[in-house]
């Protein structure tokens, strides 16, 4: 794990936008496609408001939430309506949208189409995550029932979580498909979450699901 700290929050989404295209562009220059998993939530829309800008060849980019409420698109809580409002604009309107959402299905049903659905992401060429003070990440959450299936080794691309502590059950990639991205980001802001980071350092994942992603990952912190 490294960490980056920034000087303030608008430079942190200036320079990680600009690292976060890079990535892009080399794996698009040695392939057909790249896949970008990105979350939800307040954290990263300064990042896809660089990042949108950026100059691509955005139509061979997959772009899929790393996480998702069991809640139509057109819904404020929607990760897929996030990021068609702050990432697919500009230059990145071309890109394509892997909703993990599937209207008129419980998440038990979706699985199945959603994972064949993932396939071509996969491995992710480029994961962004947040993080909470409670050091969950996309789904993730301590505790939670079927943790212990989305963390294990054999765990298919996406799981279903039923956090107690939110009011939507969820559709999250599971801990190997994260930890497998060939770059990882995570982005977390003040002192408190950055104290729950090193925290997260001596426990197990079912306890501190960051933990399960900190291999080779980049945190990037401003306060």
């Amino acid at each position: 794990m490294k960490i980056i700290d920034y000087a303030d929050r608008d430079m942190l989404a200036i320079n990680l936008a600009q690292e976060l295209a890079g990535q892009l562009e080399t794996v698009l220059f040695n392939h057909d496609t790249a896949s970008l998993a990105v979350p939800g939530g307040t954290t990263p829309g300064p990042v896809f408001d660089a990042l949108c800008a950026a100059s691509l060849d955005w139509s061979r980019v997959r772009v899929l939430p790393t996480d998702e409420r069991w809640v139509p698109e057109d819904d404020a809580r929607s990760n897929a309506r996030l990021i068609r409002k702050r990432l697919l604009t500009e230059r990145a309107a071309s890109a394509e949208l892997v909703p993990l959402y599937r209207a008129g299905m419980t998440p038990e049903e979706a699985v199945a189409d959603v994972a064949a659905s993932l396939a071509p992401c996969l491995p992710l060429s480029v994961l962004l995550l947040g993080m909470g003070e409670d050091m969950h990440v996309a789904s993730l959450f301590p505790g939670a029932p079927g943790m212990a299936q989305a963390l294990a080794a054999d765990a298919g691309p996406v799981a279903v979580v039923r956090p107690e502590t939110q009011p939507e059950q969820r559709l999250t990639l599971t801990g190997p498909v994260l930890d497998g991205a060939l770059s990882k980001h995570l982005v977390i802001y003040g002192s408190s979450k950055k104290a729950a980071l090193e925290r997260a350092l001596t426990m197990p994942p079912e306890e501190a699901p960051v933990q399960a992603v900190l291999e080779e990952l980049t945190v990037h912190w401003a306060e």
